[in-house]
């Protein structure tokens, strides 16, 4: 790992989901460490898995790993920042003021914005604060999914902004001195960014267009916010063992077109390339060979134990997507969620589905709340007369929805009152009020035909649903008045003849144990999930090279799990020799002429 030598002391992950941060931001500590340094690993991820990966319990503290001798590791939990941030706002006027007052004042820090801006505030303390990391020599951030973590990294400036117009003293956060008590601490994290000698920004991206595309967006956009030390890493690179095998020739074949169509602004940055592994990279020792040349790795000994442990009564492959595209179409209207961890594949899937739909002649709208999604690229471009495609701009929707909240809240009010409300507006929050707004109206769509939403990954899309009281409420702090569509939106998510939510997951470890995390989490906001999608499968191939062969056997485990264990319905999408791209490559999701039953 070329960004290890020498490593800067902040090392900084980021990339499109499921390309492999985690893994690549815990094997760089790993190294560190066994080379003598302390770190510590941090996880700023909602959906982090950190805990999993390094095979050990983790909190919102630093944790000792105990099986890697000067590595620390930690979580930054958003509900406890927040927890924490709203103690330290409303404490000191518990007695000074009203009890309804301070009740007031809690309300007020409920909301997902807070949830965000609490965690950043933990974040900037280990980044800008020398002192709170003082005892170690590294400190390495595992950053969430793109879009979040290019939230992430422009509140400082945005907030710095909001604090020095705001005049009024309060915000959608409550009192603004104790964010002016922060100031310091967020301008001192910008400085520690922007600094070459103490933060490198390792882009990572797997060899796909998708992926070097936004890490190429990543990379412009952190480089305008003063981050220009940067180094691209390249995960899971495949090189075909067996040149008889089509899908191993047109895997190795997808990646040297993605690679060979690099965006300009990668191209000049230095690169790490890090093999693809026959098995999931969870456990020190496996992160230990992440990097290293293939024939050094232990993965070969795994397969043999894997082999001669694990039982070997067939495994029944779950039915196609085209099965469940025949189960949806029976309810002739309503909304099909596509939820899972960021990189499975949901912008592709709920494009099929979407596709499939308006081919039977039904009205379909397809559009997307993930602010990384691609949803244009799936399509392809191509038009169907009865689908609509669009994604809710968060730029768009902030005008649109600021421009409501004047007309309404802001008629009856003087040119100095419509000056605070304008300033109120300028906040940070607007936007997550606006972008909420938007997906209520979509949700609202579906009583008039098929609606298919492309969610934000999993940790934003569990925000998002849990903090509807809390949009609720703000929503008619600043408009007096409860949009039907927002007033019906948990109603709506929870019946299950109006909206069928599908989970899809990779047949990995980590993918498949997130999504059996955000069901728990439906399940407790009341919404089952309807089906779950295994994308991207080996099993029911005919594979011949030992790479591929060594994946499909360890994809079973979870393909097992997610049928015994997690799901009362199941479809499988196999893995696909052409790029499932446009109508035709969308439609090729549904069928596949190699199904059969694969053996353990």
């Amino acid at each position: 790992m070329k960004f290890l030598e020498p490593p800067t002391r902040n090392l900084f992950f980021t990339g499109k989901g499921g390309v492999g941060k985690t893994s690549v931001a815990c094997a760089a500590a790993v190294r560190l460490a066994d080379a003598g340094k302390k770190v510590l690993l941090v996880s700023t991820d909602p959906a982090s898995n950190l805990d999993e990966v390094l095979g050990a319990p983790l909190g919102h503290h630093p944790t000792v790993v105990p099986s890697v001798p000067g590595l620390s590791a930690m979580n930054l939990d958003p509900e406890k920042s927040a927890a924490k941030y709203r103690e330290r706002m409303v404490g000191p006027y518990r007695g000074l003021l009203p009890a309804a007052a301070v009740a007031s004042m809690e309300e007020q820090f409920s909301g997902s914005c807070t949830l965000e801006i609490a965690a950043f505030d933990e974040f900037s303390r280990l980044l800008g604060d020398e002192s709170a990391t003082s005892e170690f020599d590294q400190v390495i951030f595992d950053t969430a999914p793109t879009g979040h973590t290019l939230r992430l990294l422009t509140l400082p400036s945005a907030w710095a902004g909001f604090m020095e117009k705001n005049t009024t003293g309060t915000s959608c956060l409550g009192p603004l001195a104790g964010l002016q008590a922060q100031q310091k601490l967020y301008q001192d994290t910008v400085k520690a960014l922007g600094n070459p000698q103490v933060t490198t920004l390792v882009l990572v991206a797997r060899a796909e267009g998708t992926a070097l595309r936004e890490a190429a967006r990543t990379s412009n956009e952190l480089a305008g916010l003063g981050v220009k030390n940067q180094h691209l890493v390249v995960n899971g690179v495949f090189q075909a063992t067996d040149m008889t095998d089509p899908y191993a020739i047109a895997m190795q074949k997808r990646g040297e077109t993605a690679m060979a169509a690099i965006p300009s602004e990668l191209k000049d940055l230095p690169r790490t390339i890090i093999a693809l592994s026959g098995s999931g990279v969870l456990g020190v020792e496996a992160l230990r060979s992440l990097g290293l040349p293939l024939k050094t790795s232990s993965t070969d000994a795994k397969s043999v134990e894997y082999a001669e442990t694990t039982e070997t009564k067939l495994l029944t492959l779950p039915p196609l997507l085209g099965e469940l595209i025949e189960h949806l179409a029976e309810k002739k209207h309503g909304v099909i969620l596509a939820m899972g961890k960021g990189g499975v594949g949901k912008t592709t899937v709920a494009a099929a589905i979407a596709v499939a739909l308006a081919e039977r002649g039904f009205t379909v709208h397809l559009s997307t709340t993930d602010p990384a999604a691609h949803i244009a690229a799936a399509v392809a471009g191509e038009t169907l007369a009865n689908l609509s495609v669009s994604r809710i701009d968060p730029v768009a929707e902030t005008a649109k929805y600021s421009a409501e909240v004047m007309r309404n809240a802001g008629g009856g009010l003087d040119e100095q009152g419509k000056s605070l409300l304008a300033e109120d507006l300028r906040s940070p929050c607007t936007e997550e009020i606006a972008v909420f707004r938007a997906f209520a109206d979509a949700v609202a769509q579906g009583g008039n035909g098929f609606v298919v939403l492309d969610t934000a990954p999993t940790g934003h899309t569990v925000l998002l649903l849990d903090s509807a009281l809390a949009y609720h409420r703000e929503v008619t702090r600043q408009s007096n008045q409860m949009p039907e569509a927002v007033e019906q939106l948990l109603p709506r998510l929870r019946d299950p003849d109006y909206t069928r939510v599908l989970i899809v997951t990779l047949p990995e470890a980590t993918p498949v144990h997130e999504a059996a995390a955000l069901q728990r989490d439906l399940r407790r906001a009341e919404i089952e999930p309807y089906a779950w999608i295994i994308n991207q499968c080996l099993s029911p191939l005919t594979i011949h090279d030992p790479l591929l062969q060594e994946r499909r056997r360890h994809e079973e485990t979870y393909i097992r799990e997610v049928i015994e264990k997690q799901s009362h319905r199941a479809v499988l999408i196999p893995w696909q020799i052409d790029p499932p791209v446009g109508k035709i490559g969308l439609e090729h999701l549904l069928h596949n002429t190699e199904l059969s039953i694969a053996k353990t």
